[in-house]
């Protein structure tokens, strides 16, 4: 099910994390250099827009939209509000904050987080028109979207899917805070709150690879992701 990541964690930056893009889907990376918080960005529609938009079919296609990184629900508070009160459900049909849950171990407790997959970033399913484009783009917190120069770039059908699929993910993805060579406590099991390196890490099956010195020697225990914390 899809859902957009609850405020509690919103620690508003306008600074765009340069990771960013390494994760966004290939032609939205390929275009997330033209949408950033430093380039002066029109308000109103470029003639090259208009005439794309103008050639454009009449489906509805999923755009990325760049916003300030924290403020994320925001945006889309705000242009939900835009939507209805300037009468775009028939052109704007859905605003996605991408959210994936996690799991983490700290202190030896479990607990499940909901992570933004791509900060600074918001989706919105949309018939691109000049007036939808003018709402989206002037809706509070939003830089721009993303695309080639001004001409917003809908995502591939099968990159859509791909972040649906992410999002809707049965079971939650582990966080992994340690690597190979690091030292790690063991926080579950017979090893119980021994300190070990790590040798081998397996992300398909979620195992992890300690060296744990045992009676004088180094012995190899293979455990769950969950069953070890960074020491």
């Amino acid at each position: 099910m899809i859902s957009s990541m609850t405020d509690e964690n919103e620690n508003p930056d306008d600074s765009l994390p340069q990771s960013v893009e390494e994760h966004l889907p290939q032609t939205a990376a390929s275009a997330a250099k033209a949408a950033s918080p430093d380039v002066d960005v029109p308000t109103e529609m470029s003639a090259e827009a208009a005439e794309a938009v103008k050639d454009a079919d009449d489906e509805r296609r999923w755009y990325v939209v760049h916003c300030y990184s924290g403020y994320e629900n925001k945006v889309r508070h705000n242009l939900e509000q835009r939507i209805d009160t300037m009468a775009m459900k028939d052109k704007i049909f859905d605003v996605v904050v991408p959210t994936e849950e996690e799991i983490e171990v700290k202190e030896g407790q479990r607990r499940t987080v909901e992570r933004r997959v791509f900060p600074g970033y918001i989706l919105v399913q949309m018939r691109l028109t000049e007036d939808s484009w003018y709402v989206v783009r002037n809706t509070p917190g939003v830089t721009g979207f993303v695309g080639m120069g001004n001409t917003p770039t809908p995502l591939q059908p099968q990159e859509v899917a791909q972040i649906l699929k992410r999002m809707e993910a049965e079971a939650p993805k582990i966080k992994v805070n340690f690597k190979s060579g690091q030292k790690v406590r063991i926080v579950d099991g017979p090893f119980n709150d021994f300190i070990g390196t790590v040798g081998e890490i397996d992300a398909e099956r979620a195992k992890v690879r300690v060296m744990v010195s045992f009676f004088g020697r180094e012995t190899p225990v293979e455990l769950d992701f969950l069953q070890v914390e960074k020491a």
